[in-house]
């Protein structure tokens, strides 16, 4: 039995299909044995899980281990132990690899942790489990007690050609299974040596490929089979020119066979041109994709201590401007807090990422992971970190450094989810920009003020999730930021409305009329994040007029020509059009237009939603809205008005 408890629903368990594989076609294990793969996500009912494992009576169990399923898993395999009891259970993964002193620390004569890569390892394993007198000193890279001692083996050679792992999609072991998510390697090994990061350990620190005919084939599969998405697992997809031809090849298959429809990547971050091209590729072959732009930080400080180096800040600036004229969506990773980032240097970064136009930037709480270099520098850089109160997850998330105190690290999620609601959401975009370009206030010193002014409304459901998600330390959570995106842009829409209106018109920079305009056009603009008619916000609008409907989708306002060249200038409007529009007040259809949207299904779990709000929170420019003049383009109205 091969389990994976991935996090999603459906996804392909490409780490238990090599092991099949692997293990097939040996001939000795292939002929003893027979293979099944059991996966259902963690959010499962972890009890019917355990019937249906505990039910097949299998000789052997292995489990991919992770950060997200480790308590569950651990739990599963107590409980598989006393009802088969004469089972063997071998463990991998990165999150128990290196770390068997904890994981068997019962002594468990029947359970096995894999210290690097599976194939070989498991398929000895197998091999030595099936003969009458096992010696499991023979399987390399493997720990396991033995007459009251903890022994761990030579490790494994790292595998140099990966063509020696048959293909689990063309061999059969996935044929007959329905998957909504697919997973595909074309590399394994990353050459950076990021000390948060587990894939450039040292280990893995040279990129080894899978044959491209190989990966051809295994594209056609996917196609062929139907799966809406994919995922590709590379650690730097863009960083090989061939990873072009590979974009190519995965367009052909979806204009052949419909499929997949979006696909996730994690970019390479020293190769930005190709990186836009490989993204533009994508978009104009109908997929649904989005460029990650993975910065972690922009403090010089805190990319030394964690052996990293970024982009320029002018190339970057520059890659931002090419996509957003190719219409292309992309999000900006950051990790907060690393080493060497202070909390004005957080909230600078932020601030030179909006300046620079920067679609929608994504915080990730820092996680200590397993077997990086970072997990052995605790001390040196005074980490402190605090489980995650899980009985699925052991994330341990770092809370304080020698840079940032615990309050100081929360304070900076607030800033952060402040920037999240009203500058990724566009709750205050169009007003943030115009205060920070006038000089009345910074976007990072706004956003400070924002979250001050949030952290005091507990009456706010939604800021009820966020002090909760805070509190519980959930914020790692990647799916938190679709919970926002489905609150404020749909189900609570008006609720945050309110919320953004008592802000706003209690500030000083209020009287500006310019700020109001900003305001106003903030509350007509922010788009809706499910397809779904559109409606007039519960605001008593003094700076623009908005005269209705035009239909299901789009409003029609008139705008001072101040606001529409403010809106020009934001990008939100086409300043060639606006040339001949005259110099009275301007008439504007802004259409929120369904384009990829989907329709909210109120029958679906929040997770869910939420899974789907996230994916589009990521390719935020895809539901934002066309602001377009009417015409006739001017309406002409009296100068006492």
């Amino acid at each position: 039995m091969l389990v994976e408890i991935p996090t999603y629903e459906n996804i392909l368990p490409l780490a238990s299909g090599y092991i099949q594989a692997c293990a097939q076609e040996d001939i000795e294990v292939g002929a003893s044995h027979t293979f099944e793969i059991v996966s259902y996500p963690v959010t499962d009912d972890r009890h019917k899980l355990l019937e249906e494992l505990a039910g097949k009576y299998a000789d052997i169990y292995t489990f991919s281990c992770y950060i997200w399923n480790m308590k569950l898993v651990s739990w599963l395999l107590k409980e598989l132990r006393e009802r088969q009891p004469h089972a063997h259970y071998l463990l991998g993964g990165p999150q128990v690899m290196n770390h068997a002193a904890t994981y068997l620390a019962d002594e468990p004569a029947n359970v096995y942790v894999c210290n690097g890569e599976g194939e070989r390892t498991s398929v000895e394993l197998f091999r030595q489990l099936n003969t009458p007198t096992p010696d499991l000193h023979q399987v390399p890279g493997i720990s396991f007690w033995s007459d009251g001692e903890l022994v761990t083996t030579e490790p494994a050679p790292r595998i140099s050609n990966l063509m020696e792992i048959p293909s689990p999609f063309l061999t059969g072991v996935f044929d007959g299974r329905e998957f909504s998510m697919g997973i595909l390697e074309t590399n394994r090994g990353c050459p950076f040596r990021c000390t948060f990061c587990y894939w450039g350990a040292a280990t893995n620190s040279k990129v080894i490929k899978f044959e491209e005919e190989r990966i051809r084939a295994e594209l056609d599969w996917i196609a062929e089979n139907g799966l809406s998405g994919l995922f590709i697992a590379d650690a730097n997809w863009g960083q090989s020119p061939r990873d072009v031809a590979m974009t190519e090849h995965i367009v052909e298959r979806k204009k052949e066979f419909g499929y997949p429809l979006v696909v996730y990547m994690a970019a390479t971050k020293n190769r930005p041109e190709r990186m836009a091209q490989i993204t533009e590729i994508f978009v104009r072959g109908d997929l649904m994709v989005t460029q990650p732009i993975s910065l972690q930080t922009l403090n010089p400080e805190a990319l030394k201590l964690v052996d990293r180096s970024n982009i320029r800040e002018e190339t970057f600036v520059e890659l931002q401007r090419t996509l957003r004229e190719k219409q292309i969506s992309s999000y900006v990773e950051l990790i907060w807090p690393l080493p060497g980032e202070t909390s004005e240097s957080f909230q600078d970064g932020l601030t030179k990422l909006c300046r620079s136009y920067a679609d929608t930037v994504i915080v990730y709480p820092q996680l200590l992971l397993h077997n990086t270099p970072m997990y052995h520098q605790v001390e040196e850089y005074g980490l402190i970190t605090e489980p995650v109160p899980s009985d699925v997850s052991e994330a341990e998330v770092v809370v304080a450094t020698n840079w940032v105190t615990k309050e100081e690290c929360r304070e900076a999620y607030w800033l952060y989810n402040a920037m999240h609601t009203t500058y990724n959401m566009r709750g205050l975009f169009l007003l943030s920009g115009y205060l920070d370009a006038a000089g009345i206030i910074s976007y990072g010193d706004l956003f400070a003020s924002i979250a001050r002014y949030l952290r005091q409304r507990t009456d706010s459901e939604v800021l009820q999730l966020i002090t909760k998600s805070l509190a519980d330390l959930t914020n790692y959570d990647v799916l938190l930021s679709g919970k926002i995106g489905h609150m404020i842009l749909s189900t609570h829409r008006a609720e945050f409305d309110s919320l953004l209106a008592d802000y706003v018109t209690s500030q000083e920079w209020w009287s500006d009329p310019m700020a109001r305009q900003a305001f106003e056009m903030d509350l007509i603009a922010r788009p809706y994040i499910y397809r779904e008619p559109v409606s007039v916000p519960s605001y008593e609008f003094t700076e623009i007029t908005v005269h209705g409907l035009g239909d299901a989708e789009t409003f029609i306002v008139d705008v001072s020509p101040e606001l529409a060249g403010l809106l020009a200038e934001r990008e939100i409007l086409d300043a060639d059009a606006l040339g001949g529009a005259g110099s009275g007040r301007v008439t504007l259809h802004v259409n929120h237009h369904a384009r990829q949207k989907m329709p909210y299904m109120p029958q679906r779990s929040l997770e869910h939603n939420a899974n789907y709000c996230h994916g589009t929170v990521l390719r935020f420019r895809e539901i934002l809205p066309f602001v377009e003049l009417h015409s006739p383009h001017v309406v002409q109205t009296p100068a006492a008005d």
